[in-house]
């Protein structure tokens, strides 16, 4: 086995123990040996350096509050290679797909971001949003992959330099659709993103979830995203669409409270995205929302 000084993994955690031995057995194990930042997302003391110090070369960061998110940042501030790929403490990535992505966007200039291919569980099963990817309707120029406007947060290889460009994770948004935030502002950049089926990444998911809280926590974010960086007609389609979801859910009220008093907040760091990418964002996300009228058609062929 030789080492890959091209690229290094960040791996966030936060009391999960056993999901992160795990996980590092796995990520100890690759052919491509790349070096390991754990980022203790504020875990109990002693926690993490008690499953880490069983392993050796790998570096731990924590973070005295939960950054949620956020806490990729301060992994990616270790960084000190081109390439940085993500995980969380029960994802781990699949012997030889680090290489992959480091040989493919070494190919790739003006490539920011890779997204994997997520097997979940036992029995590998794809991850729905996989195949939405991969049948994307964008079309890429010289990609490795079908084009994206977005990919998963915690099954990416990214470029450190367009991560660190466009501003890494926002603190505010925590957890949840956080990683559309940070591909909005890399393909404003001009950074682009594709979807490569062959790097593959394990996810087994850890029962420690609540998961009507982050339904809650994505339809805020969804809201506020929209807010902070698209035209008003995109910000209505989707106010529209997180309000059904979150009615027809039944977390209505809890979405209400949590969106509005972040508003204000969202409104002070608005800054829309050039035209190019909110129609990309737009045949991506929006194109189911509305009606597709004489009118909308007009609007969005003057965006293209």
């Amino acid at each position: 086995m030789t080492d890959d000084p091209r690229i290094s993994i960040v791996l966030l955690t936060h009391n999960r123990p056993l999901e992160l031995e795990r996980t590092l057995r796995h990520l100890s194990a690759l052919p491509e040996r790349p070096h390991l930042i754990v980022v203790d997302n504020a875990s109990t003391p002693g926690v993490v350096n008690a499953i880490t110090g069983k392993f050796e070369g790998i570096d731990v960061v924590r973070s005295d509050r939960n950054l949620g998110a956020a806490g990729r940042n301060l992994g990616v501030a270790k960084v000190r290679t081109r390439y940085v790929a993500f995980c969380d403490d029960d994802t781990w990535w699949a012997p030889g797909s680090l290489a992959l992505a480091c040989d493919l966007m070494d190919r790739h200039a003006g490539v920011g971001a890779l997204s994997a291919r997520v097997l979940v569980g036992d029995r590998q099963e794809e991850d729905p949003t996989c195949q939405r990817m991969a049948n994307s309707p964008l079309h890429g120029h010289n990609l490795p992959g079908p084009a994206l406007i977005a990919f998963m947060a915690g099954a990416v290889v990214m470029l450190v330099d367009a991560f660190v460009g466009a501003g890494g994770y926002e603190p505010r948004l925590f957890l949840g659709a956080e990683e559309a935030l940070l591909a909005l502002d890399m393909a404003a950049q001009g950074w682009q993103m594709a979807y490569v089926a062959d790097m593959v990444l394990h996810h087994h998911p850890s029962p420690q979830r609540d998961n009507r809280a982050r339904r809650i926590a994505v339809a805020r974010n969804r809201l506020w995203i929209a807010v902070m960086r698209l035209p008003w007609t995109g910000v209505w389609l989707h106010t529209r669409a997180v309000l059904r979801e979150s009615r027809a859910g039944g977390f209505l009220l809890p979405f209400l409270k949590e969106a509005l008093s972040g508003l204000p907040w969202a409104i002070a760091r608005r800054k829309v995205v050039p035209a190019k990418v909110y129609l990309m964002h737009h045949q991506v996300f929006c194109a189911g929302l509305e009606p597709a009228t004489p009118t909308s058609r007009q609007a969005l062929n003057r965006l293209a």
